[in-house]
């Protein structure tokens, strides 16, 4: 058993700079722009498209999904590198 290998999907990381203005006219909620909120919108077409359906919008929803997650690493890395440089001063 090993672990700790996270193979990223192309299309699913995390962006910083984004189009402020289309996640503003796909309506994304203020508690949901964060930096996939560009992933969110493809999403969202694709539920209501589809009226919500549970077996639609899988692929969209694994994209969003990994890309919450890597983003929840990379929020992760930077706490570690805060905390090792914090030590470091002490």
């Amino acid at each position: 058993m090993g672990g700790g290998h996270h193979h990223v999907t192309p299309g699913s990381e995390p962006k910083k700079d984004q189009d402020l203005q289309a996640i503003k006219d796909a309506r994304i909620p203020l508690a949901w722009r964060d930096t996939c909120s560009h992933i969110l919108i493809d999403l969202n077409k694709c539920r209501r498209d589809t009226w919500w359906n549970p077996n639609k919008c899988a692929h969209e929803r694994h994209i969003y999904e990994e890309c919450e997650y890597n983003a929840y690493l990379q929020r992760v890395e930077a706490k570690v590198q805060v905390a090792k440089v914090t030590k470091s001063e002490d």
